[in-house]
């Protein structure tokens, strides 16, 4: 095949053959097709979109293009959870260990944060000795052994998305809702569970700012997991506010163990055990409740000995930043607005996050949120504490901060869990 022939089919409108697919996204990753023609068919596929057929080809070329892993050695089913990435985010500490508490094996492969948006392992690796990268083998042992594994993804897992992702960072077709869907799902398949639960974000501090195109990923991904024979479920969820009260890295990871001792911010334990039960229903485990795990101190002891396996240490001090700058409420009145961005890109610039994806990240970084929309504050108090290694980092942050927040006499909040879509 020739690559102008697929551009130029996409390009006005046509709608590729599976054969066109196979072998684009092939040659791609062999290197035959060039990155500007890659980049030419990415815009096409932005620009006009893709068939349901074509986006679950896609998907499947690119999952072929790498390894898939195996967990049928396993005495329990396999289930996992996927986010579309926000502010506070830490969903996946204590889910991980609640849901294996209950029976059912979570291997999950996550990423690290980039711009606005945390990532899980650098959440995980604040804990001092903690390790992302493990092999097939040893995810394998981890899973037997505590039921919970939470890692990098190995390089010969779906070397073709990898690749892709990359061009379009650099070219303006992120936003294409098929190459969005295919890159999450091609990875969740090839990882090998045998359910999987997606939680996609919506609102200013997620990549989906409206209901409608959350909506429409959502669907696109729930239909790619159905196509290929992948239980999958979506749960749209609110994004317009931090998700927590700590966002960063080790407060996160501290917050998280206070859920985990039956603690916690209401909506991380709403969320937590609601996406609990979604991913024990689709993995066929019925038994024991996920709130009860966090309660009597189940869940706690996965996570223990899940961070124990990945070599960390759970009883070790977290990494503390050297300076704090507290914000405080400018009137008295009703939190109507902290928004999810401005508190997000706030953590990034006190270090808790990286521009680019070599860029080091600090562990103590972050913003420690006093209220949340909706309650009563008073003139003065605490409302946002800042955490930083260097106090000059401070100046950015607060920028990023300003019109953040809003003071009023009531609020109007979104509700935490928008819509299901199965």
């Amino acid at each position: 095949m020739d690559a102008i022939d697929v551009i130029r089919a996409k390009r006005d409108g046509a709608t590729l053959t599976p054969e066109q697919i196979d072998w684009a996204v092939d040659a791609y990753t062999r290197g035959v097709i060039a990155e500007e023609q890659m980049s030419a068919l990415a815009m096409a596929i932005l620009l006009n979109g893709m068939t349901r057929p074509e986006v679950a080809r896609w998907t499947d070329a690119m999952i072929r293009s790498g390894e898939r892993m195996d967990w049928s050695a396993l005495e329990r089913p396999t289930t996992d959870k996927h986010s579309t990435g926000g502010v506070g985010d830490k969903i996946t500490l204590p889910l991980a260990p609640a849901v294996a508490a209950c029976g059912a094996a979570v291997p999950q492969l996550s990423g690290r944060g980039l711009g606005h948006t945390g990532g899980t392992l650098d959440k995980l690796e604040s804990i001092p000795g903690w390790r992302a990268s493990l092999s097939a083998g040893e995810m394998l042992d981890v899973l037997r052994r505590t039921g919970a594994v939470v890692c990098a993804a190995g390089g010969g897992l779906a070397p073709a998305d990898r690749k892709l992702y990359a061009l379009r960072d650099v070219t303006g077709t992120v936003e294409s809702i098929p190459l969005i869907a295919s890159s999450i799902m091609s990875k969740k398949i090839a990882e090998g569970t045998g359910a999987l639960v997606l939680d996609v974000k919506v609102g200013s501090g997620a990549f989906m700012k409206t209901v409608e195109n959350a909506r429409e990923l959502a669907e696109t991904m729930v239909a790619i997991g159905t196509d290929n024979g992948l239980r999958t479920v979506a749960l749209l969820t609110a994004m317009d506010r931090p998700l927590g009260n700590a966002v960063g890295n080790a407060v996160e990871v501290a917050e998280s163990v206070e859920v985990l001792a039956g603690g916690g911010p209401a909506d991380v334990v709403e969320l937590t055990v609601t996406l609990a039960r979604e991913m024990l229903a689709a993995a066929g485990v019925a038994g024991k409740d996920p709130a009860d795990a966090l309660k009597d101190g189940s869940a706690m002891d996965v996570w223990r000995r899940m961070i124990s396996a990945q070599g960390g240490d759970p009883d070790a001090p977290l990494p503390a930043a050297a300076e704090t700058h507290t914000v405080t409420a400018p009137s008295s009145g009703t939190l109507s607005k902290l928004d999810a961005y401005g508190v997000g890109a706030a953590a990034w610039r006190l270090g808790a996050g990286r521009a680019r994806k070599e860029d080091p990240v600090s562990s103590g970084a972050g913003v420690i949120c006093h209220a949340k929309p909706g309650e009563t504050v008073t003139e003065g108090q605490p409302l946002l504490t800042l955490h930083a290694d260097d106090a000059s980092r401070f100046a950015r942050a607060l920028e990023s901060l300003e019109g953040a927040y809003e003071i009023a006499d009531t609020a109007a909040l979104q509700p935490l869990i928008i819509d299901r879509i199965a």
